[in-house]
């Protein structure tokens, strides 16, 4: 059975100075790739450590050897060209007091303007650079965040281009896939307790009106591609789910230098996703009004596990924990208690500079999700 993992988080957490400093030395020549690695690992026990006296279930390695959360899934394959006649991207600008630390984010990580030019091959395993030192490692059970396959590779097919290896979507898609779930049995033979999907399309796309039209104007139906969405998740969940692994799903509307890039109720997939994804768990954005309210979680199936992301990773100020057991009762009308957990409402670092948080607020943070599960679940 499925662990409940009451005290969970969504996988990224903020860079100690040293690491940042470390990755800085390597870009200018400074340090060797060896000397870079030496720096993770020494990172990672500091964040592994930090995780286990805030008392959190289970552990990551902080997403601490990539450049952005999505980053292992481009950079282990090749056949991914930079696009020359790029048209109006699939996307809204970032928003927030981050705003303009984002958009220069995305320009530091230079993972934007790609499209698929040749056959896809794989040049090494997903996250085997990262899952070998944190099963070793880890004080307990660790979980391994893996980006769904269509929230990347929708922007990666382009006609005219991509079709000339890839005559549809979907054998790209399928390509992409196959790879995920190579990764995911790997991780689960390993040892990995649990498989988190970041696939982030069902809100972070379907909720902006800019975003939908983008999509229509790229010739794509947006109800097609939520369909497209499912079924290749579910390939790859159903790989974690046969391996024994606990599998969860998180959405979120957008999570970087704390800018958001969307806003809107996961009411507009909530019947189609939460019905059709085949998951333990859903790890959901709910931590201010951005989100809506809890109605949407009426279509979970029983025994599905929700864990609510009430505490932020944007902000530095500390929620009320008489507030977050309100809002815990308020969301057991549409999901028995026993099936609820409590989480940040996402990373506090998906882009490498991390949110704007120190890592003292964001240990408290953690502090907090711990002491609130204790006292709600015991």
């Amino acid at each position: 059975m499925p662990s409940p993992f009451r005290a969970d988080h969504v996988g990224s957490l903020l860079r100690p100075p040293e690491l940042l400093q470390a990755r800085d030395d390597f870009a200018a020549n400074h340090i060797s790739a060896d000397q870079l690695r030496e720096a993770e690992d020494a990172a990672i026990l500091k964040v592994l450590e930090m995780q286990r006296e805030a008392g959190i279930d289970v552990f990551t390695d902080g997403e601490y050897r990539r450049g952005i959360w999505y980053g292992d899934l481009a950079d282990s394959i090749e056949g991914l060209v930079p696009d020359t006649s790029p048209s109006v991207p699939v996307g809204v600008g970032w928003q927030g007091r981050g705003a303009d630390l984002a958009r220069e984010a995305m320009v530091e990580i230079g993972q934007t303007g790609l499209v698929v030019g040749g056959r896809l091959r794989q040049r090494r395993r997903l996250a085997e650079h990262e899952s070998s030192f944190l099963r070793q490692h880890a004080p307990g059970p660790w979980k391994m965040t893996i980006p769904g396959v269509v929230q990347r590779a929708v922007a990666w097919y382009k006609p005219g281009v991509t079709d000339k290896v890839y005559p549809t979507r979907a054998e790209m898609y399928d390509e992409l896939a196959g790879m995920v779930k190579e990764e995911i049995r790997a991780l689960v033979a390993e040892g990995a307790s649990y498989i988190q999907l970041d696939s982030l399309f069902y809100v972070i796309t379907l909720t902006s009106p800019q975003r939908r039209l983008a999509l229509v104007e790229a010739g794509l139906s947006p109800d097609e591609v939520l369909e497209d969405n499912i079924r290749i998740d579910n390939s790859c969940l159903d790989v974690a789910r046969a391996g024994g692994a606990t599998v969860g799903l998180h959405m979120c509307r957008g999570n970087n230098r704390s800018a958001w890039a969307t806003e809107g109720s996961y009411e507009v997939s909530a019947e189609r996703a939460f019905s059709s994804l085949h998951v333990d768990r859903f790890l959901l954005e709910y931590d201010t009004n951005r989100a809506g309210g809890f109605e949407p979680l009426r279509f979970v199936p029983k025994g599905t596990m929700v864990v609510l992301g009430l505490i932020s990773s944007k902000e530095p100020a500390l929620e009320s924990q008489d507030v977050l057991m309100r809002r815990i009762d308020e969301a057991a009308k549409y999901v028995p208690i026993e099936n609820l957990a409590i989480s940040p409402q996402c990373g506090f670092a998906s882009t490498v500079r991390g949110n704007l948080l120190t890592w003292d607020e964001q240990r408290r943070k953690l502090e907090l999700v711990a002491e609130t599960a204790r006292r709600v679940w015991g």
